[in-house]
């Protein structure tokens, strides 16, 4: 993921949290909020009660390249922070794409 992609301040993060909307699944907490830039930004948060190094990296991955593929059909302008449940490590990768693309429907940001 590039780097003007990312979040990576916690002050980001924290804003994100503060003042934008969040929309929960059993598996997945989305938490959105507009930002003053021409392109959305993402963040994935991976707790150590997620599981080991290699389980997180893992989640962290398989996150990445979903928002990466859906990317380009999202509406831009947006801060992104996706927070998974343990559950995600049980997910297959297809299940796994249609939360994600059910959670951004419900918060309006697909094209």
């Amino acid at each position: 993921m590039k780097r003007a992609l990312r979040l990576r301040r916690p002050a980001d993060f924290s804003r994100v949290r503060r003042k934008g909307r969040q929309y929960r699944h059993r598996n997945l907490l989305l938490s959105l909020c507009e930002n003053d830039l021409a392109h959305n930004r993402y963040g994935i948060v991976t707790g150590r009660r997620l599981g080991k190094a290699v389980e997180r990296n893992r989640i962290k991955r398989r996150l990445r390249a979903l928002l990466m593929s859906l990317h380009d059909g999202l509406r831009q302008g947006f801060d992104i922070v996706l927070l998974p449940r343990r559950a995600v490590l049980r997910q297959p990768f297809n299940a796994l794409q249609r939360i994600i693309r059910r959670m951004f429907a419900k918060a309006g940001v697909l094209a």
